[in-house]
C-alpha cells in the first residue's frame, strides 16, 4: 500500500510518500479500515514533531505512518468483533496511522456513519468535532445564561465548538484574525474579538461588563494563557487543550489565585473518548446534529496523500479557516 512516513522527529519535511508497504492484517478486537478520508490536526504536528514522544497516551516511535483520525470501508475483521461488519462505512480518532490507504483500528473506537453523514462530515466531526464536545458537555457544561471564549473561533475546532456552545444556550466570543474569518465566526453564532488589534482579554472584559467569561478553551497556549486567565471570571475554568502557537512550560500556583481563584485544566480528548459507550455517545449526538442541520460542517481545502507535507504547512501557517482533509 501507500502511505505516509515520518522516520525521525522533525518539521513537514519529515512527511515523506512511500509505497510498497506492506498492507496490515487485523488481530483479535482489530478491524482493517480501505481509509477514505484522513483529517489533519495539530495533534499530527505535535506527533510528527515529537511533542508527545515520551507520551503514554498518544504512543509513537519513528518509523511510523501520521495521522489520528480517519474514515472509510471495513475490508476485515480479526476475531470477536462484533460492532461491525465488512463493508461498514466507519470513523475514528485518536488511532495513529490514518495517512495510508489502509489501517487497522481497534474495533471499539470505529463509530458507523449514518447514510445521510456524508464521509467528509464524519470524519470532522471525529477528533475535532469530539473535542468540542467533551469540552462543551463534560469538562465545563455549558449552557443558558453562561459565557465562553472560544480562541481561533474560525479554526475547525472553534468553529464546531461555538456552534455546539450555541446549542446549548451559551453566549460565545470568539477571537479572530480577519474580517473573513470574523464572518465564518458569525455565522456559527460567535462575536468576534480581532486579537491583532486589541487586547483579547480587555474585550472580553469589556463586553462581559467587567465580569469576565465563565469558561475559556484554549488550544493556542504559550502566547495566550496569559490573556486567557485574565479574560476568565473569578472561579472560572481554562480549559487548556492544544499549544498551536508552542506548549505552556510552567504556570506558578499563585497566578491563578491572584487572577481570581480560578482553574486551568490540561486536557487530552483520550479521556474523554475512554470505552465505547462515551466514543457512541458523543457521536450519536455530533452525527444526528449534522444529518438535521443543526452542526454545520465547513471543508477548507483536501489534499491528496501525496500533499500531507503541504497541508501541515498550510495549518501551521495559521491559514486554515475550516477543516483540513487528506483524500487517501
Amino acid at each position: 500500500m501507500r502511505a505516509i512516513r515520518v522516520n525521525a522527529y522533525g518539521g513537514p519535511e519529515e512527511l515523506v510518500l512511500e509505497e510498497g508497504i506492506e498492507k496490515p492484517t487485523p488481530g483479535p478486537g482489530e478491524a482493517l479500515i480501505k481509509i477514505e478520508t484522513a483529517g489533519i490536526n495539530f495533534i499530527d504536528v505535535y506527533v510528527r514533531g515529537g511533542v508527545y514522544k515520551n507520551s503514554e497516551t498518544y504512543k509513537n516511535t519513528p518509523p511510523f505512518v501520521p495521522g489520528m483520525e480517519g474514515g472509510g470501508t471495513v475490508e476485515s475483521l480479526g476475531a470477536g468483533v462484533e460492532n461491525v461488519q465488512v463493508g461498514n462505512r466507519v470513523a475514528y480518532c485518536l488511532v495513529l496511522g490514518s495517512y495510508a490507504e489502509y489501517a487497522v483500528v481497534p474495533a471499539w473506537r470505529l463509530v458507523t456513519i449514518p447514510d445521510n453523514v456524508e464521509m467528509s462530515e464524519a470524519v470532522t466531526l471525529m477528533l475535532q468535532g469530539m473535542t468540542a464536545h467533551y469540552l462543551s458537555h463534560s469538562l465545563y457544561k455549558l449552557e443558558a445564561g453562561k459565557t465562553a471564549l472560544v480562541h481561533a473561533g474560525a479554526g475547525g475546532v472553534g468553529q464546531l465548538l461555538t456552534q455546539i456552545a450555541t446549542l446549548r444556550g451559551a453566549r460565545v466570543l470568539t477571537t479572530v484574525s480577519t474580517p473573513e474569518k470574523a464572518a465564518i465566526s458569525r455565522t456559527c453564532g460567535g462575536e468576534p474579538i480581532f486579537y491583532r488589534e486589541e487586547d483579547f482579554a480587555e474585550r472580553a472584559l469589556e463586553m462581559t461588563k467587567g465580569e469576565g467569561v465563565d469558561v475559556v478553551y484554549d488550544g493556542i497556549g504559550q502566547s495566550t494563557i496569559t490573556g486567557s486567565m485574565k479574560a476568565v471570571k473569578r472561579r472560572g475554568t481554562v480549559a487548556l487543550f492544544g499549544s498551536a502557537s508552542g506548549a505552556v512550560k510552567s504556570i506558578d500556583p499563585l497566578d491563578l489565585a491572584e487572577a481570581g481563584s480560578i482553574y486551568i485544566t490540561r486536557p487530552h480528548l483520550w479521556d474523554y473518548t475512554y470505552d465505547a459507550d462515551e466514543i457512541e455517545s458523543r457521536g450519536a449526538d455530533l452525527f444526528g446534529w449534522a444529518a438535521d442541520g443543526r452542526l454545520k460542517v465547513l471543508i477548507d481545502q483536501v489534499f491528496s496523500l501525496a500533499d500531507a507535507r503541504s497541508a501541515h504547512e498550510y495549518l501551521e501557517a495559521g491559514k486554515t479557516r475550516g477543516k483540513l482533509l487528506l483524500a487517501v
